[in-house]
């Protein structure tokens, strides 16, 4: 071997742990930009800390202290045995009273109470007399969970509380019937349930990642400046940017719902302009909100993350997966700030339960409220960046 193939060999002999060193410089290199990137540094840590908490203390798949409404028609000692005895299944929370049929059933469609209670006159006599009147429970259904197990356990926890107060025999025998009629999803039908919180669920998630990635793609692609460049107003470039996926959104909201319809079933009792024109509301908001998040981060990936720790407690606490009412306060008070906890409430009252504009007052102005916030931050803050 000559000394020139002797050198050539000498220098491309691989270095003593070369392979090492380099992994591990490209080891330092990943965690200095980790560091850097705060939004993903964050979105790890928060991630698993939401889905633990979320999961450990919100969700509940056996919902007490459930909204209920009583009617009574008349003022006994017997009645009031029966409320006490409802209210210490823990089941059943009294939260109105009413005196009339038409506010019961109101309340009811408009989603205030999931529960109501009547107790018809002349009932304490009818039960003296042993003729086993019947007492009236109707239930929201459109939510099987929430409203099955309360249900269920009816029967035979008002019997043994009411022991001490009748004498009802040994074995107890009820000195009334318990009538409960499951208004809305009689069948307790899921698909019912399901399919009408999908548009809603799909929407979000669509609508959020759209907008969320325009702002950024400009950037990344180097447009911004161009578009900086331009004669045009903040507001301006945001419609610009929402109003096409406005059309995209309703012909998403559209096909899911037809799909619904031939495909399971699902009915659609109320006004298809209602849900049209409160759809393209829901639909500007989430656009709205995705817009705010892609001038908050700094590129397409941090949008996604973004996007997707918005979406995850939608889902949970909007009470499209679990009863809304089961929730604990604090959960609740979280879910009420989503846009999708608004409209599941309007879509399943419009498609199951025939409701109209004054059974959803509330839902329509939050959604309206939360679309004007979303829409004020993402101005300010693309003004921000114009200057």
């Amino acid at each position: 071997m000559s000394a020139t193939d002797t050198i050539h060999n000498d220098e491309t002999r691989e270095p003593a742990f070369g392979f090492w060193r380099r992994s591990y410089a490209m080891l330092v290199k990943e965690f200095i930009q980790l560091r850097r990137d705060r939004v993903s540094f964050a979105m790890i840590i928060m991630l698993p800390v939401m889905q633990l908490t979320l999961f450990g203390y919100a969700i509940n798949t056996t919902p007490r202290n459930l909204p209920t409404a009583v009617l009574t028609q008349e003022d006994s000692d017997l009645g009031r045995s029966i409320l006490k005895a409802m209210q210490n299944t823990a089941y059943f929370r009294f939260t109105r009273e009413v005196h009339t049929v038409a506010e019961f059933d109101d309340l009811l469609q408009s989603g205030k109470v999931l529960f109501g209670v009547e107790i018809p006159r002349g009932f304490e006599r009818a039960v003296r007399r042993g003729d086993k009147p019947a007492l009236l429970v109707a239930a929201d259904a459109t939510d099987p969970v929430a409203s099955g197990s309360a249900l269920g356990a009816l029967g035979p926890l008002v019997q043994s509380a009411l022991a001490h107060d009748l004498h009802i025999g040994d074995p107890p025998e009820m000195p009334f019937e318990i009538r409960a009629h499951a208004r809305y999803n009689p069948a307790a039908d899921s698909r019912l349930n399901i399919v009408p919180g999908l548009v809603g669920t799909i929407l979000t998630m669509t609508m959020l990642i759209f907008t969320a990635l325009s702002v950024t793609r400009e950037i990344e692609r180097g447009t911004m400046e161009s578009l900086l460049s331009m004669p045009i107003k903040p507001v301006e470039v945001m419609f610009g940017k929402i109003i096409p996926y406005v059309l995209v959104g309703f012909i998403q909201a559209t096909l899911i719902i037809a799909i619904g319809i031939v495909l399971f079933g699902v009915p659609i009792l109320g006004s298809l302009t209602l849900l049209a024109l409160l759809t393209t509301l829901f639909i500007t908001t989430n656009l709205s909100i995705g817009y705010t998040f892609s001038t908050i981060v700094q590129n397409q990936l941090q949008a996604m993350q973004l996007s997707m720790m918005f979406f995850l407690p939608s889902i949970l606490l909007s009470g499209f997966m679990f009863p809304f009412a089961g929730m604990p306060v604090w959960a609740q008070y979280i879910g009420e700030g989503l846009p999708l906890t608004h409209f599941v409430r309007i879509v399943r009252a419009i498609m199951l339960k025939g409701a109209a504009m004054q059974n959803l007052q509330y839902d329509t102005i939050a959604l309206v409220a939360l679309m004007l916030f979303a829409m004020t931050v993402a101005v300010t803050r693309f003004r921000r960046t114009l200057d």
